[in-house]
Order: C-alpha cells, then sequence, then structure tokens
C-alpha cells in the first residue's frame, strides 16, 4: 500500500478546513443532485423506478469517480514522490466532494448566535440543516434542532464516506474512491427523495438505512471518545429508537447524554426527557464537541490508511 490514501485524507482535510465546500458550479454532488432532481416526478410504477434509481445512481457515480483514479494511475503509476502527491491529490478532491464538516458546523454556530440576537434569521436560517416547520419554536428548541443537525451531519456527512474510503483503500485507491462517492450518492437520494409522500424514493431510504448502519454507531463512538465520556453510548442506548430513523438516533442520543441536555423535534421524539432543553453555552458545546469528533475522524482515517 502506497501512501496516496494518507495524502488524499490530508488534503481532504486541508481543503475542508480552508473552503469549506467546493464552488456549486464545480461541486459533483450538485451535479448528481440535479441528475436526481430531474428525476423526483410521479412515476408510473413509481416503486420499480425508485429501486431502479436507488441501484444505478450510485453506482454509476462510484464508477465515473473510480475510473478517474483507475486512469490517471496507468499513466502516473505510484513509483515516485511526484506520481503519489499527484495521485493522492485527485483521490483527495474527490474525497473532499463526498465529505461536510466545516460547513455545516458553520451554520450550526451561525443559527446559535443569531438565536441571541435575531431569532427570526435563526428561523430562516436553520431550515438549511433540519427539515421541521420552525415557524413556532422557541430558542430552546431552535438550539436542540441545531444541535441534532449537527450530530446526525457528522454521521451522514463525514464518517460515512470517510469509513467506506478507510475500509476500501485497504484494496486499492479506486475503489476507496469509488466507495466514498457511492456513500454519499446513497445519501443524496436519501436527502432529496426518501420521504414518505415520494414512493419512489422509499427504495433510497432503506438502502441509506442499511448504509449508516455502522457509521452512526461509530459517529456515537467518535463523541464518546472526543467529550472523553466512553461510557456515553451506552448510557444512551435506552433512547436511541426514539426517532423514526433506525440510525441518526446513536449520535443524537449519545450527545445529549454526553451534554445532559434534552434534544427534541416536537411532536416526532424526545432524547433525554429528564434532562433541560440546550442553553446557549450548553448547545456551543455541543457543536464544539462534534467538531472535535469529526477531527478525531479523520485523524483516526489517517493513520489506519497509513499502514
Amino acid at each position: 500500500m502506497t501512501l496516496t490514501p494518507v495524502v488524499a485524507v490530508l488534503l481532504a482535510f486541508i481543503l475542508d478546513e480552508t473552503i469549506a465546500e467546493p464552488p456549486v458550479c464545480l461541486h459533483p454532488v450538485a451535479w448528481f443532485g440535479r441528475v436526481v432532481g430531474a428525476c423526483d416526478r410521479s412515476w408510473r410504477y413509481p416503486r420499480l423506478t425508485g429501486v431502479l434509481i436507488a441501484c444505478v445512481f450510485p453506482f454509476t457515480a462510484a464508477i465515473v469517480a473510480g475510473v478517474t483514479i483507475t486512469f490517471l494511475s496507468q499513466i502516473a503509476p505510484t513509483e515516485n514522490v511526484v506520481s503519489i502527491v499527484f495521485l493522492g491529490c485527485v483521490a483527495g478532491m474527490w474525497l473532499f466532494a463526498t465529505t461536510s464538516r466545516r460547513m455545516l458546523l458553520d451554520v450550526a454556530h451561525g443559527v446559535l448566535d443569531d438565536i441571541e440576537t435575531d431569532p427570526g434569521r435563526a428561523r430562516n436560517s436553520i431550515r438549511a440543516l433540519v427539515g421541521r416547520d420552525t415557524t413556532n419554536l422557541s430558542p430552546a428548541e431552535l438550539r436542540s434542532g441545531a444541535v441534532e443537525s449537527a450530530a446526525e451531519n457528522l454521521a451522514d456527512g463525514l464518517v460515512a464516506p470517510l469509513l467506506a474510503f478507510m475500509v476500501a483503500a485497504q484494496f486499492s485507491l479506486s475503489m476507496a474512491v469509488a466507495a466514498a462517492v457511492w456513500v454519499k450518492a446513497v445519501n443524496t437520494l436519501d436527502s432529496m427523495l426518501g420521504y414518505p409522500a415520494k414512493p419512489h424514493g422509499t427504495a433510497s431510504a432503506r438502502l441509506d438505512d442499511l448504509v449508516m448502519w455502522l457509521p452512526a454507531r461509530v459517529s456515537a463512538v467518535l463523541l464518546s471518545i472526543a467529550a472523553g465520556d466512553l461510557t456515553a453510548p451506552t448510557r444512551a442506548a435506552r433512547w436511541v429508537d426514539a426517532p423514526p430513523s433506525p440510525n441518526s438516533g446513536w449520535p443524537m442520543a449519545t450527545l445529549a447524554t454526553i451534554l445532559n441536555v434534552r434534544l427534541t423535534k416536537p411532536g416526532v421524539y424526545t432524547l433525554n426527557l429528564d434532562a433541560d432543553l440546550p442553553a446557549d453555552e450548553r448547545a456551543k458545546r455541543s457543536v464544539r464537541t462534534v467538531d472535535r469528533a469529526a477531527l478525531v475522524a479523520f485523524g483516526f482515517a489517517g493513520v489506519v490508511t497509513w499502514f
């Protein structure tokens, strides 16, 4: 195994830290989203169409990404430092496109700041993070939404593609990039189509449930490491089934346990019922804990791909 996967992880982290997200016009996920959007309509056989979308779209995206690495590997074999850096940078740009840390956390911090100064703006800006009606949410419920989203996005936006890359890198760089892109594509399908009102998105939602099973639980462990509270996932297990999603409860409940706060989506679920909703400083501390867990994830991926 060469050092190219390590270079890829390092570059993905540097790009995330410095520019947060690629420009929309150059973002492969945005391109993929436009293709998915064109298929987000009524179909004569919605469930069958949904199965085809869930199978074909992520696979096609993964093949395109993997082939770019395979092709470049043929013309720049990893036998010297220049080739290692070149291939690592190309793979790192793909990995950067599939992961998201700083942008989502910046939005969460911005929402928490707005709650104290301009609650109306906070109700608008938090819609970039949550899918609930924010019109009548109290400041404490807005903080809860921001904290919940930060925890859930740790799993969806970072750990899932990073974990796929890390595991597949043990076989080849092409497989690593393809795996990360496939996971991101599955998650994108779920976020765009995976709603009860869209039967053509049912297959995408079920596939995402399977894909996210491990990353959600790994994210809970990363949060406990970041907080220095290694028993938090065990204590949080009593609440993980409260959300309708079979996976999102793990990082959210673990974070609620670590900070001893109540997190709630009104009318849907409540985590850690006996605690209070997060006050300003507790909410900001929660988001900082998520950020530390994300840094641990990057560090762990770098170490694993090194060997």
